[in-house]
């Protein structure tokens, strides 16, 4: 069985590049793919606190928790999608400085 340490380090290095594109990038679509990271990085630490939480035993709970996590950011991503395609549509830019810019 792999160590619960090693499950932590890959859902903190997940959690720094999420928040790492979220702090950098300026393109819609690549802070939409930063969010679905982080989204990520948490339902990784779900399922193995929920699998080392006894000895022997796995925390339906926590899976529960992880595949409702997983509907409800497909669907937040589809909106999020369906904003920008609007967005480059209407400006012809995904820059998000560029959108806020065009405010008002």
């Amino acid at each position: 069985m792999i160590p619960l340490v090693y499950y932590l380090a890959s859902a903190l290095i997940l959690y720094i590049v999420g928040m790492y594109c979220l702090a950098v990038k300026r393109n819609m679509i690549k802070l939409i793919i930063g969010i679905e990271i982080l989204a990520n990085a948490a339902n990784l630490n779900f399922i193995a606190l929920s699998a080392y939480g006894t000895p022997g035993e796995v925390d339906p709970l926590g899976h529960t928790f992880v595949i409702m996590s997983i509907v409800i950011g497909a669907c937040v991503v589809a909106v999020a999608l369906t904003i920008a395609v609007h967005a480059y549509r209407h400006y012809k830019t995904l820059d998000v400085r560029e959108l806020r810019r065009l405010r008002w």
